[in-house]
């Protein structure tokens, strides 16, 4: 009889390292091989990878740290469950598996030779100027293409897209996402980011999809200014940015003359504090930023 260490050799599978605090080390991890951590996160480390049937891939796994922790682990579990059902997408980051490895989850997906937006933006990278049409356009379908598939993303922000070195976009990081209510409700929890949250979130409000269109504005709004539209140190100063305007709130003109009439009409419109005056859905904002940018 084949030994257990033998059997898992042939079959391509060997026992992962870790460093003495636990965290993962390069080297054999399941059916994977660890190359190099390329991301960090608070919740999860990002690591270049190869498999032999698949070649070279990303490999998200959860901080051991976490795996203690019921809510880090259903939320990361959950995004690998929503990433597995939308993500045949050009727009999408893709999925191959996920799983555990001796109790670590981890979630295998597509690797891009890229950097994400935020990271471009403070490097002042020329993609995006030379992109900036295309990372508009391709991220809004990209979540038209989550809203449609009946979730929203609720963590939208530049951090979570990475773009190619060939300005190809991939929207990523599900671990927030919940259906799409037909109905604006309440959520059990309200984790994210202050600075792309929707005023109906940060005030604990009803929520549906228009929540993501606010923080696409946001996002926006910082692509073509390099700084946020409601720049705070905390959620009750971002809101009370938010609700009164007045607030040293800049029109995107007013910090970037360049950016074009029609696309500042757009973001603003995306940022309405009231999300009945905001777009009603994402394909109707994709059409008049192809029609704005001429893209």
């Amino acid at each position: 009889m084949l030994s257990v260490e033998i059997a898992s050799r042939m079959l391509g599978f060997t026992k992962r390292k870790v460093d003495a605090d636990g965290r993962l080390q390069p080297g054999p991890f399941g059916a994977y091989v660890l190359h190099e951590l390329i991301n960090s996160g608070g919740m999860a480390d990002i690591w270049l990878a190869t498999n032999g049937q698949q070649g070279t891939c990303a490999i998200r796994c959860l901080h051991t740290g976490n795996r203690f922790d019921l809510t880090a682990r259903k939320r990361f579990v959950r995004g690998c469950k929503v990433l597995a059902g939308l993500h045949q997408h050009e727009h999408i980051i893709g999925y191959l598996d996920h799983g555990k490895v001796d109790g670590v989850h981890y979630l295998a997906m597509e690797y891009i030779e890229g950097a994400n937006l935020k990271l471009l933006m403070a490097q002042a990278d020329p993609l995006l100027e030379q992109y900036l049409g295309n990372i508009l356009i391709e991220a809004a379908i990209a979540l038209e293409h989550v809203h449609e598939s009946g979730f929203m993303h609720l963590d939208f922000k530049p951090e979570n897209i990475v773009l190619s070195r060939g300005g190809s976009l991939r929207l990523l990081d599900f671990d927030l996402a919940l259906p799409r209510p037909e109905f604006a409700r309440k959520l059990s929890s309200n984790p994210g980011t202050p600075a792309y949250m929707s005023p109906e979130q940060l005030l604990r409000e009803p929520v549906d999809h228009r929540a993501d269109i606010f923080a696409f504005g946001a996002t926006a709004y910082e692509l073509v200014t390099f700084r946020k539209p409601f720049p705070a140190d905390s959620a009750d100063e971002v809101l009370r940015r938010q609700l009164d305007r007045s607030l040293d709130f800049l029109p995107p003109r007013s910090v970037n003359e360049a950016v074009p009439l029609a696309l500042e009409r757009i973001i603003l419109k995306c940022l309405d504090r009231d999300p009945n005056r905001r777009y009603p859905f994402m394909s109707v904002l994709v059409r008049d930023l192809q029609l704005a940018l001429y893209v």
